[in-house]
């Protein structure tokens, strides 16, 4: 009785409202996660070109960046609007956009990697008769990946929040139901909804910097130089004075 009382005061907190409407907060879960997830792919495969191009000059990475810093500041709702005729009230719809606004955070931190990686590493691979493929896949990329993975987190708990604003497309994950609740003030699903946003957006963050501290072992072994600076030497014990050799003739 309690539980349903809560829903009819229409209260903040109102676990009855979790447990009647599990599957409908199950799937617009599901569906946040795949688009979120779909979107961070797509733009990190279309991210890695732009940031090689962008890197071979200021004649192409002024273009990149311009354009990359551009689409992101056009507002989601307008943004979607110029994609509609394209794609229609689709999934794609919202992906795009998504796609479009990852991009100024995953090609400024690749390029940030790449330009990273010091000069005479390159000069070495190359004298070991490393070409420009072989060379970027073996050696600047995995040099690069701290940075890269970190604008990988960047955009992916931006993402998180942004796809949300797909709900004006029926295709916004637990959008869809924040903004019905926010119209008709439900307390309980807009603080649920809300709730596992922010902790979809913390896991997220959570994993890939697992992610990450896994596939860049060195980067932790960088403290402990300074852990043994800071341990004070121990004094070496004096030496044993010598024996004393017996005078002649005493």
């Amino acid at each position: 009785m309690a539980g349903q009382n809560c829903l009819v005061a229409n209260d903040w907190i109102c676990w009855d409202y979790v447990t009647s409407r599990s599957q409908e907060l199950t799937d617009a879960t599901v569906q946040h996660v795949w688009i979120t997830g779909v979107s961070v792919l797509v733009g990190l495969v279309v991210s890695l070109p732009l940031a090689l191009l962008a890197r071979r000059g200021r004649h192409w990475a002024a273009p990149v960046l311009g354009l990359t810093t551009l689409l992101y500041t056009v507002p989601s709702l307008a943004m979607f609007s110029l994609l509609l005729p394209l794609f229609g009230l689709s999934a794609s719809l919202v992906v795009t956009g998504l796609v479009l606004y990852s991009l100024t955070i995953l090609v400024r931190n690749a390029m940030a990697g790449l330009e990273a990686v010091p000069e005479e590493v390159r000069e070495a691979a190359r004298g070991m008769g490393y070409g420009p493929g072989r060379l970027l896949w073996q050696v600047e990329l995995p040099l690069a990946l701290p940075a890269l993975l970190a604008g990988v987190r960047i955009a992916t708990v931006s993402t998180v929040a942004l796809t949300t604003v797909g709900s004006i497309v029926g295709k916004g994950g637990l959008g869809n139901l924040i903004a019905p609740a926010v119209n008709s003030s439900f307390k309980a699903q807009v603080l649920t909804a809300s709730v596992l946003c922010v902790l979809l957006a913390l896991v997220a963050d959570l994993l890939l910097l697992g992610v990450q501290r896994l596939l860049t072992p060195w980067t932790r072994a960088t403290g402990a130089p300074r852990a043994a600076r800071r341990v004070k030497p121990v004094p070496a014990e004096p030496a044993p004075p010598a024996a004393k050799t017996p005078m002649r003739g005493a």
